[in-house]
């Protein structure tokens, strides 16, 4: 049974922590939940465990079939952005720094991009599928692909990956002086999800 203690994760929102809860209940009770009809995060006040599946775009959603395996909040990170020689601009790609916690406990992303346990050493490199809707001011919301696992543990399992919930992290705009990066915070939620296996 998930932790009460590790689904009270202190992040700005309540959808974060009803998503990572409601991860945690369907990742620890083994229930059949899997990707289907989207169902919204919980409403604020509203008990966070009952949450099964968060709201997720039809542009990013997963396969049919897919299970979550653990929903991870960022607690601190940047989206790093270098200033591009040609256009002298910031443009992606971005290069993420993050800590992350959740379900199975912390997780360092880096670029790669690339996600990795710190408490197995479980570690995950993946490729974007597509972006969600359009959102001003924020990074977007994403559907990634699992290319490459290393290690057994918390992320071996994973196929694909949602990056939900997103805010900040958007490339600074007007000019730029080449080579110089620009740190720029943000939050999400990382969702991973186990796939059926191709038939």
């Amino acid at each position: 049974m998930l932790s009460t203690r590790r689904s009270r994760v202190a992040v700005g929102g309540a959808a974060m922590a009803a998503v990572v809860a409601g991860i945690g209940a369907v990742t620890f009770n083994a229930s059949a939940a899997t990707v289907a009809a989207p169902v919204a995060p919980a409403p604020q006040g509203a008990d966070a465990r009952a949450v099964s599946i968060p709201f997720i775009d039809p542009l990013i959603k997963p396969p049919a079939g897919s299970k979550p395996i653990g929903a991870y909040v960022v607690t601190s990170g940047t989206q790093n952005y270098t200033c591009n020689a040609t256009t002298l601009a910031y443009t992606d790609p971005s290069t993420p720094e993050a800590q992350l916690v959740g379900t199975g406990g912390r997780i360092h992303h880096f670029g790669g991009p690339s996600w990795q346990s710190l408490r197995d050493q479980s570690l995950v490199t993946a490729g974007k599928v597509n972006d969600g809707v359009k959102k001003t001011g924020t990074i977007p919301e994403l559907l990634l692909v699992v290319k490459t696992h290393t290690g057994t543990g918390i992320l071996d399992k994973a196929d694909y990956i949602n990056r939900l919930f997103t805010s900040g992290g958007a490339a600074p705009s007007g000019a730029c002086v080449a080579g110089t990066v620009v740190k720029v915070p943000y939050k999400a939620v990382y969702v991973f999800w186990d796939a059926p296996a191709a038939s």
